[in-house]
């Protein structure tokens, strides 16, 4: 398959469905409907809700069914990236190469856009069962997304990262982190996927296995470009985490350990699919090209 051509199709089909939920409407202060869709619209790839329509390929599932969450995910990623990016969180000026929401829209409509982004995504993924979606999947899924964004996963780890600015980094600090604050989303968008295209238990355990391990994967990778990219790559200014004293992989063990690591759970990932038919190629390959774009680059 060509990944490229994949992704831009499914990237395309995601965007359609969120300009449906997020349409202008003069009902809304404007200039909060204005923030919410320069974040929304400013340039993500839309990995999170591509994992979540390729696991709901791999068991045979229907994409249609599953684009309502795929789109409450995104909105949830997006609310976290503008919240993470604020002066109290990590004070970020550029993100995906254009100033960061607070920096155009100011600190207080950045909060609002966000929360209105948060909350907007439960009504989506609600409003699924008007889509196809059983109640008992449509519950099990909105659970799941839930916990994922929650204190349990991206809020509770955007907490320990907080506390543990300046400190001293050890690999369980950075570990509990990353599997909290950017795994945690990403392994829900799996399991949001296979749930919605009812996968059996088998499969449903492996793709998780493939979740976590590949949700580990995605953020060692992005600090590895972090520790040694450029801006044209990240969108990002590089070396922010070093100068903030973020607690990373490359900190912790090195940029080669740290290679290594991503490596590994990239193996480990591919082999949880390995029973999978073809339909689970989305799946290996989004994975494959994210390791090696901070892994196997030139001169590596």
């Amino acid at each position: 398959m060509n990944l490229r051509l994949y992704l831009e199709r499914r990237a395309r089909l995601v965007d359609r469905a969120l300009n449906r939920y997020l349409p202008g409407n003069p009902d809304h202060p404007q200039r909060l409907a204005e923030s919410m869709r320069y974040s929304l619209f400013g340039g993500g790839k839309r990995i999170r809700p591509l994992l979540l329509l390729a696991a709901t390929e791999a068991v045979g599932g229907d994409i249609q069914r599953a684009l309502p969450f795929a789109c409450a995910v995104e909105l949830i990623h997006t609310y976290s990236l503008i919240h993470d990016d604020l002066p109290a969180m990590d004070d970020d000026a550029i993100r995906r190469g254009k100033p960061t929401n607070h920096v155009v829209f100011g600190e207080g409509m950045a909060v609002l856009a966000g929360d209105a982004l948060l909350t907007l995504a439960f009504r989506v993924a609600a409003q699924s069962v008007a889509d196809g979606v059983s109640p008992r999947h449509a519950i099990l899924a909105i659970q799941e997304l839930a916990d994922a964004a929650g204190m349990h996963g991206m809020v509770g780890g955007q907490a320990a990262d907080l506390g543990a600015e300046g400190t001293v980094p050890d690999l369980p600090t950075v570990e509990f982190i990353h599997i909290r604050k950017t795994g945690a989303l990403i392994l829900a968008a799996v399991r949001l996927g296979a749930i919605v295209g009812k996968a059996r238990p088998s499969p449903l355990r492996r793709l998780t296995r493939y979740g976590e391990c590949f949700g580990l994967a995605f953020q060692i990778a992005d600090d590895i470009l972090d520790a040694e990219g450029v801006m044209a790559v990240t969108g990002k200014v590089a070396g922010r985490d070093r100068a903030r004293q973020k607690v990373t992989f490359p900190a912790v063990v090195g940029v080669p350990a740290a290679r290594q690591r991503a490596r590994d759970l990239l193996e480990h990932a591919l082999d949880a699919l390995a029973p999978f038919p073809r339909s689970a190629n989305p799946l290996r390959q989004i994975a494959t090209f994210v390791v090696a774009r901070a892994c196997d680059g030139p001169g590596r």
